[in-house]
């Protein structure tokens, strides 16, 4: 079997970087941007310091900011009319994930108008053209939306997420600066940051994982162990390793999924509008832990990457726990919660219903039971 890798054709990484935005919309002969950023981002004015230049240089463009924190059908239907009506050509998609998964959802239905049908677009679609050329523009270090061919919608009526997978939706052009990610505030840099570690080791220990990726992931949990506590302090040195280390990871993952760490982080996020990060990292021990005898000797190297030293003295089981502990350890250092008080026990059958129907949780390296994964949500309560 081939192993494929896709990724951003062009993609500028460092403090300045979106200076570099003017160039490829002139080289390129992009003719007016759909700037597409969240109304809080628009509002503090983050989303301006790209604007800005866009004027500078008499590019025109039109902001669309209604943009919510976990993007809905809903949401992506308004943007495909906005789109069509603002006579763009392009997105510039600056913000998080939720701005990113907005963005490629409306680029790929402009493109594919035979998937205006929102639903249509879970798991593997078959669509057959590009979406509207991209540029994306981070402002969180975590989802990594800019280099992966991935994007999640909610399905409020149905109180679900579903992962659209699609290698037509990838950005043409990523531009990681540092400085888009300075306003973040504490919470957001921990629970954004923690989401990164987890695409890391998910991807690193998911059934597809190869040799590329698994150096691709071993550097980023590298990274992002060194600079997520810095990160927090907004350390600028802190913030440039989280903006390069969540883009690695999403090097990786992207092209192997993930586990079952996300597909029960979207079930969470989904229910009770849980915070994908958060519940990303609140799940990460815990699903660690079930994974542990279906690793080899990845953990290991998780825990060398995370700075545990004397690993090769460890047995198994040591450096194991090792890994795992040195993550509860960083989860604890940057505040993270490690319960979650809106799960009910009269849910925990359709939210484990729910999280082996996500399509993430294929890639898990351990075959779980319904009643398993109720007593992983059962430890958080």
């Amino acid at each position: 079997m081939a192993n494929r890798i896709s990724l951003n054709g062009t993609s500028y990484h460092g403090f300045g970087a979106i200076k570099e935005i003017v160039t490829e919309v002139k080289s390129r002969g992009f003719k007016k941007a759909f700037v597409a950023s969240d109304p809080d981002l628009v509002k503090f004015h983050v989303t301006d310091k790209v604007t800005k230049l866009l004027d500078e240089a008499g590019l025109p463009y039109e902001v669309y900011s209604d943009i919510k924190p976990n993007p809905t059908i809903e949401n992506v239907q308004h943007g495909v009319q906005a789109f069509k009506d603002s006579g763009a050509d392009y997105i510039l998609a600056i913000g998080g994930g939720s701005s990113m998964d907005t963005s490629k959802a409306i680029g790929i239905i402009i493109a594919n108008p035979e998937f205006a049908d929102v639903r249509s677009l879970e798991g593997v679609a078959p669509t057959k053209n590009p979406s509207v050329p991209i540029i994306a523009v981070p402002t969180t270090a975590g989802t990594a939306a800019e280099v992966t061919i991935n994007y999640v919608i909610t399905d409020v009526e149905k109180q679900r997420k579903f992962v659209c997978v699609d290698t037509h939706d990838m950005p043409i052009i990523a531009v990681v600066d540092p400085d888009m990610m300075s306003s973040m505030p504490k919470g957001l840099t921990a629970s954004t940051g923690m989401d990164a570690l987890t695409h890391a080791i998910e991807g690193y220990t998911t059934k597809a994982a190869w040799e590329m990726t698994d150096m691709f992931h071993l550097e980023a949990i590298r990274l992002i162990s060194e600079n997520l506590r810095a990160a927090v302090a907004n350390d600028p040195k802190g913030r440039e390793g989280m903006a390069l280390g969540q883009y690695i990871a999403g090097m990786g993952f992207s092209n192997v999924g993930l586990g079952i760490d996300h597909s029960m982080a979207h079930t969470l996020s989904a229910h009770y509008d849980t915070p994908h990060g958060v519940a990303c990292a609140m799940f990460l021990p815990i699903t660690m832990e079930f994974n542990r005898d279906y690793t080899g000797e990845k953990y290991r190297e998780i825990a060398r990457a995370m700075g545990v030293k004397g690993v090769d003295e460890m047995s198994q089981e040591e450096y194991r726990d090792a890994a795992i502990n040195a993550v509860k350890q960083l989860s604890k250092d940057v505040g993270i919660p490690e319960k979650n008080e809106k799960i009910r026990e009269e849910d925990l059958d359709q939210l484990a219903k729910d999280a082996l129907n996500d399509a993430c949780y294929p890639g898990n390296p351990r075959e779980a039971t319904k009643e398993q994964v109720i007593e992983m949500f059962r430890k958080l309560m």
